[in-house]
């Protein structure tokens, strides 16, 4: 599975292959990877050497084996020129989601390698032969790095803005979905509000999916209504037993996170769908937060989503209830009976 990737982090070194790490590159680097998917793979997971970590340091690590783990095959960087040539070519043999293109910007805790094998998993398992593209902003890739994570995510703004204006603007794609999970829709959100202003005509912002947002709530809703108008539709994935979300909370002092599903009920706004995925959430991580790509229920939901855009939630996912409230209506996955 060919992903094609921006990234502000510094080259690593490695032996091996072209590697990046956790520190700030301060400029955009373009690539593609080539990412191998197991003969043993079971949707929706990412299967990958079990390992023994403490504070980051690898204690001990399983083997890596291309027939029982996602691998990677081949990772080159590229000119932009190079990059948009592969792409353009995988675009015109396209037929399920034909001409479209979406774009991965992953969390807090992701290193680089996972934020490609995330992006290759979603593609693989939603039979996607668009061109799947990855950001990867600098994350530390650890559960103690969340400062870190929060001020690198912030800083990533411009590289990740002049990456999505290549994807939009040059690619050739003619419709462009966007999926943004926990902290990295906070660059994401802002390079959304300055893009409403200059989107070119003949490109179409297909769907933006915010998956589990680590935004402040009332920063999200002045957000949002900026963007309206720029895709033909947001969706938000919330979770009330979301741990790392929880963990964002108490950070900043009690204040539900926009991806949170406190008591209140979720953020139900004008323009956006909002689901409440608490029922239909897995615990992979013991963080129960990556749920949108790790459950099948939700995948399902977002390949139909991507590939039709039907809406409201209910008529591509049946099993959806639709929840009416003073604020406006929601959805939510039904909790699972014993």
């Amino acid at each position: 599975m060919p992903v094609y990737y921006g990234t502000d982090r510094t080259q690593a070194p490695n032996e091996n292959r072209l590697d990046y790490g956790s520190e700030r590159g301060r400029r955009l680097e373009l690539g593609r990877a080539l990412v191998t998917v197991p003969k043993a793979h079971k949707v929706p997971n990412v299967e990958r050497p079990w390992a023994i970590k403490v504070f980051n340091i690898t204690l001990y690590q399983e083997a890596e084996d291309p027939d029982r783990h996602f691998t990677m095959k081949e990772i080159k960087a590229m000119t932009e020129d190079e990059l948009l040539a592969q792409v353009r070519e995988r675009l015109a043999a396209s037929q399920r989601y034909k001409d479209h293109a979406f774009i991965f910007i992953h969390g807090y805790n992701t290193t680089f390698d996972y934020a490609l094998y995330r992006t290759a998993q979603i593609a693989y398992d939603l039979k996607f032969d668009g061109a799947p593209f990855a950001y990867s902003w600098p994350s530390g890739g650890g559960l103690a790095s969340y400062t870190y994570d929060r001020e690198s995510s912030g800083q990533s703004e411009p590289y990740l803005k002049k990456f999505m204006e290549m994807v939009i603007n040059k690619s050739g794609a003619k419709s462009v979905s966007i999926i943004a999970h926990s902290m990295g829709n906070q660059p994401t959100l802002q390079v959304l509000r300055d893009l409403r202003r200059s989107k070119p005509d003949h490109v179409q912002i297909s769907q933006i999916i915010l998956a589990a947002p680590d935004v402040d709530r009332d920063n999200f809703e002045n957000i949002v209504a900026e963007i309206q108008g720029l895709a033909n539709g947001v969706t938000l994935y919330a979770a009330g037993n979301d741990r790392a979300l929880r963990v964002s909370r108490n950070f900043y002092g009690g204040i539900p996170r926009a991806g949170d599903v406190p008591a209140t009920g979720p953020l139900i706004l004008p323009g956006i769908d909002t689901i409440d995925v608490s029922a239909a959430s897995t615990d992979s991580f013991s963080l129960n937060h990556s749920g949108y790509a790790e459950n099948n229920a939700l995948l399902t939901d977002i390949g139909a989503l991507i590939a039709t855009g039907t809406r409201p939630p209910k008529l591509r996912t049946p099993l959806l209830d639709e929840i009416a409230t003073d604020r406006g209506a929601y959805w939510r996955y039904p909790a699972k009976r014993p």
